[in-house]
């Protein structure tokens, strides 16, 4: 199986491990519990489908158990400490401890580029904007975004994107891009990072509203009640012209502003939860008589 430092969800390496022993011999959940020290002999089973969480106490003994040393059970146990942050300045404080850990020991951290990408707007924005200004100095790329960007952030970011390769520059001095569009690859890796540039959008978005200009901006909404089925209909829908969108926008090379395009289809209501709730109470009473 691929050496831990492959992986970005600590569940799916405990998962491939047990798959592995299992083929090997006649390994059991009971086997793996003992040997992790647990008393319940599913835990670790229901760890992996996500029903149970590690904690960092727990990690440790998992990460013995998984046989795992050095800076690679360190990698396993920063790997539970991530998915158990709640907020965002712990995840990208114990992200960033990962991406230090795999410096050190000189091996690559899967999704760091992509994580980086996404754990900002200007990254995106500058992406965009650089190979359309040929020949500007990041002073001048950072006076036409709108929102605030220094001209130190502006070169920072475009040594990022060179670095990762969403960005190339000839011998001119000008930059183009790799690929007209980006995709996420690792999606386990950036899923807190995009989280995070979403709402960074959104904000952006609600400032738009107010701008004098309607005539640059195209904002509307819909509140639609809808059954399960006509959701999933709806959300295939929204995938479909998302890829006619990127279509369009880069059938053209040429590019005049920036936009940011967003897709928010979210309930209002929580009528499934109360109903189910409504029939417990219901089966308490009932139960009772």
């Amino acid at each position: 199986m691929p050496p831990i430092i492959e992986y970005t969800d600590y569940r799916r390496y405990i998962a491939d491990f047990y798959a592995e022993r299992k083929n090997r011999s006649a390994f059991t959940w009971r086997d793996f519990a003992l040997k992790a020290k647990f008393s319940s002999a599913v835990f670790l089973k229901y760890v992996c489908e996500g029903k149970k969480n590690l904690t960092s106490k727990s990690a440790i003994q998992v990460a013995e158990a998984l046989e795992l040393v050095g800076y690679e059970k360190t990698y396993f146990c920063l790997l539970v400490d991530y998915a158990n942050a709640e907020t965002e300045g712990k995840k990208t404080k114990i992200f960033n401890e990962i991406v230090e850990l795999s410096k050190i020991h000189k091996v690559k951290v899967l999704g760091k580029d992509e994580f980086e990408y996404y754990n900002t707007w200007k990254h995106s924005v500058i992406r965009e904007i650089a190979p359309v200004m040929q020949g500007a100095l990041p002073k001048q790329i950072a006076k036409v975004c709108k929102q605030k960007i220094t001209a130190a952030e502006v070169s920072d970011s475009l040594k990022f994107l060179l670095q990762a390769g969403f960005l190339t520059k000839d011998e001119k001095g000008n930059y183009h891009q790799t690929d007209r569009s980006v995709r996420i690859g690792n999606v386990e890796a950036v899923s807190f990072a995009v989280k995070k540039l979403q709402k960074e959008m959104l904000n952006f978005a609600l400032n738009a509203l107010d701008e004098p200009n309607s005539k640059d901006r195209s904002i509307s909404g819909l509140t639609i009640g809808v059954t399960s089925k006509a959701y999933e209909q709806i959300v295939e829908e929204i995938r479909n012209f998302r890829r006619r969108i990127i279509a369009i926008a880069t059938e053209d090379n040429a590019t005049d502003e920036v936009y940011r395009l967003n897709f928010q289809f979210f309930p209002l209501t929580q009528m499934k939860k109360v109903s189910n709730k409504i029939q417990e109470e219901d089966y308490e009473q009932d139960s009772s008589k």
